[in-house]
């Protein structure tokens, strides 16, 4: 019997390490999380699949909420990225180049330094942080961008992150695009309107 593996049982065998690699650092997210003395839960007690009003205390706490289309749209432009810099490489391997950022980014987004950033900066005034099912949910979610990029064609990748951008941009008057100008540019005139001023 050949110790040789055919193509199909090798590509396998690499594609569930790279999805095991992918996991490992998913739960290493949490871990670290609750090392930085995140909650598990909202500390309401209990978990919904959606949190529907942004100024409130659940926000950024249970399973979705209207910041879930950003990190869809993370999903989008780490599937690009990875595109680019890793043609050749298995699917899953670039998968994990994503995970890499996405779950860096949660633990950043919820250091002291980043979650005083938003309070400060951004019309996030009772900010204090994601929980860390939210924060894995965010992970989860960016993957699933990232799946749907891989499968649909480019327009309609991008036409959906429009969509998602001026949606939740007219609803919440929040969005990726202004998430991000307001962390590093921060805009009066932006924080006002957010404001409802």
């Amino acid at each position: 019997m050949s110790a040789v593996l055919p193509n199909h049982d090798r590509t396998m065998r690499h594609t569930t390490l790279w999805l095991l690699v992918c996991l490992a650092v998913l739960i290493v997210q949490a871990l670290a999380q609750y090392w930085m003395g995140r909650t598990p839960i909202c500390t309401c007690g209990y978990v919904k699949l959606f949190e529907p009003v942004v100024n409130s205390p659940g926000n950024s706490q249970h399973l979705a909420d209207w910041y879930t289309p950003s990190h869809i749209i993370h999903g989008f432009i780490f599937y690009g990225i990875a595109h680019l810099l890793f043609r050749g490489k298995p699917l899953a391997a670039r998968l994990l180049f994503a995970v890499l950022i996405e779950s860096g980014w949660e633990l950043l987004e919820n250091s002291p330094i980043i979650i005083d950033r938003y309070r400060t900066a951004t019309i996030s005034l009772d900010y204090y942080g994601d929980s860390i099912l939210n924060s894995v949910m965010d992970t989860i979610f960016m993957a699933a961008g990232f799946f749907f990029a891989w499968r649909m064609p480019v327009l309609v990748t991008v036409a959906v992150a429009i969509v998602f951008e001026l949606f939740t941009g007219w609803l919440i008057r929040d969005n990726l695009t202004l998430n991000v100008l307001m962390l590093v540019y921060p805009l009066e005139s932006v924080k006002a309107w957010q404001s409802g001023i």
